[in-house]
Parts: C-alpha cells; sequence; structure tokens
C-alpha cells in the first residue's frame, strides 16, 4: 500500500461521493471499485475512486446498466489513475450510445404528450397503440417509440 494519505475510509468515500456505505461495498463486490485492506483490515481507497463514483452515478442516471459501466469501467488502467486520454477514449466508445439514447428520448418527449391518456382517440397514428400484437415482431416495448438503432420501425 502506498501512503496512508494518498487513501480514503469507506466513510470519507461515501461522505465525499454522497454513495451510501452498502452502495461503495455493492460497486466493489460488481468491481467497478476497488479497495485495499489496512493492517486492521479495514476498506482503504485510493482518492482516484471519487472520479470512478462520479462516472457510474452519471451513467446510471442515464439508465446505462452496471454491466456496460462495468465494461467502460474495465477499459480503464488498473495499476494507476486514468488520465484524461484515457477518460476521452472511453466517453468517444459511448458516444453512439448516448446519442441513441437521447434521440429516444426525444421521440419520447415529442410523442409522448400527444397519445398517453390524451383521451383523442386516434389510435391508428398512436406509437404506444398495437392491435392484434402486430408490432411484436419489433420485439419488447414500444417499436414505434425506439430508435431503429435498437430495433425500433
Amino acid at each position: 500500500m502506498t501512503k496512508l494519505a494518498d487513501y480514503l475510509s469507506i466513510g470519507q468515500v461515501a461522505e465525499r461521493s454522497g454513495v451510501p456505505h452498502t452502495t461503495l461495498r455493492f460497486y466493489e463486490e460488481r468491481g467497478l471499485i476497488t479497495s485495499e485492506r489496512s493492517a486492521g483490515n479495514q476498506r482503504r481507497y485510493p482518492r482516484t475512486v471519487l472520479r470512478r463514483i462520479a462516472f457510474i452515478r452519471a451513467a446510471q442516471r442515464v439508465g446505462l446498466s452496471l454491466e456496460q459501466i462495468g465494461d467502460a469501467l474495465a477499459t480503464l488502467p488498473r495499476d494507476h489513475a486514468p488520465t484524461k486520454a484515457d477518460w476521452a477514449k472511453l466517453s468517444r466508445n459511448w458516444r453512439d450510445e448516448l446519442d441513441a439514447r437521447i434521440d429516444a428520448l426525444q421521440r419520447l418527449r415529442d410523442q409522448l404528450t400527444g397519445c398517453v391518456g390524451c383521451g383523442c382517440l386516434s389510435l391508428r397514428t398512436c406509437a404506444l397503440h398495437n392491435v392484434d400484437d402486430r408490432l411484436a415482431r419489433f420485439g419488447p416495448g414500444a417499436p414505434l417509440l425506439k430508435p431503429a438503432t435498437e430495433g425500433g420501425i
């Protein structure tokens, strides 16, 4: 272990990140973050874990799964703090995924107001209406609201 001052206790990480202790342990079990053990067997996290946690939380807010987040974090170096170039590479790899999610959210925003609960009775143009489940071949959910990259129409 390097200098103790370079590491944070689980309580310090929880306070600095706003993430509960239980969630930090869960992230560690999933391999999203790592800690070392002190001589007294207490978890000690490198300060760089705060950036990883911020990334995890931001990715969760936009609906990415922990599996997707873990795959992305696995591209970062484990033996040293990721550089700006490392983070830039990770974000470039996610650009298409994020663009597809932005498109899906915009489509949902633009189409949802006009059909859910509006009472307009224009079921022929409703993106959520699926007469006799004819759209089943396009997968689960509302395929008319999905971008083409996710199996939408």
